[in-house]
């Protein structure tokens, strides 16, 4: 590897966008693990979520390493940039479920539930640390990923209940967090291999463009339904 990469601005951008996105997009789950090992013994919560989250993370890399990886067929940053906007907006517009979660009596059902809950809900944190890899040198994507995630890691399973008290403090940071969905949605989106050349031949360089017009698009839709969902729960 050329380690001049690490001199590169994109780098650390892309570095710092991994793990805000990741850690952002983990207060569902660390709610998911607290939630189905809440019926547990002290000492097999501790067990329960330390091996509950092992599991998850190792898959949520496989994931993510191969999200990367098909990105790069065309159409597909196109599909996963929409699918970024979509989940920008439900952020920030507040709708998550996971108070229904089931909690287990047995450390292995809540350790399995834990696995299969983060399996279903981690596509919003596979396609953003998968955009915001693709951001930085193509030489030092693979690193990123796993720099990105094992940075995040203790963050994602010693902080969550700190950071989601942190986040209700202060909604301005899952305004900014759902914006940075957005600007990673506009860039994945306009650099689809179906449409890129295509698009530089007829507008020019319109990169920034397409990543301010997702942030514009995720803040307004999602600010709009989070008041909506809020006049229907005041009814």
């Amino acid at each position: 590897m050329d380690f001049s990469a690490f001199s590169d601005a994109a780098f650390w951008a892309a570095l710092l966008s991994i793990i805000v996105a990741n850690i952002l997009l983990s207060g569902d789950n660390a709610v998911v693990i607290a939630l189905a090992s809440r019926n547990l013994p002290p000492a097999q919560q501790k067990k329960a979520i330390f091996w509950g989250s092992a599991a998850a993370i190792i898959l949520r890399v496989v994931l993510t390493i191969t999200a990367v990886a098909l990105l790069t067929l065309p159409y597909l940053k196109i599909i996963g940039g929409i699918l970024l906007l979509y989940i920008g907006i439900q952020l920030l517009s507040d709708s998550d479920g996971e108070e229904h979660m089931k909690a287990e009596s047995s450390i292995w059902a809540a350790i399995r539930t834990i696995l299969i809950a983060d399996l279903v809900m981690s596509l919003d944190n596979v396609l953003a640390v998968a955009a915001a890899a693709q951001k930085g040198p193509e030489e030092t994507r693979l690193l990123l990923l796993i720099i990105g995630l094992a940075m995040s890691i203790p963050l994602i399973i010693f902080g969550s209940a700190m950071l989601l008290k942190v986040m209700e403090r202060f909604p301005i940071i899952i305004t900014i967090g759902a914006g940075l969905l957005g600007f990673l949605a506009g860039g994945m989106l306009v650099d689809d291999p179906a449409i890129r050349d295509g698009i530089q031949n007829t507008l020019g360089d319109v990169k920034l463009a397409f990543e301010v017009v997702g942030v514009v698009l995720v803040i307004l839709i999602g600010s709009f339904m989070k008041k909506r969902n809020a006049a229907k729960h005041s009814d």
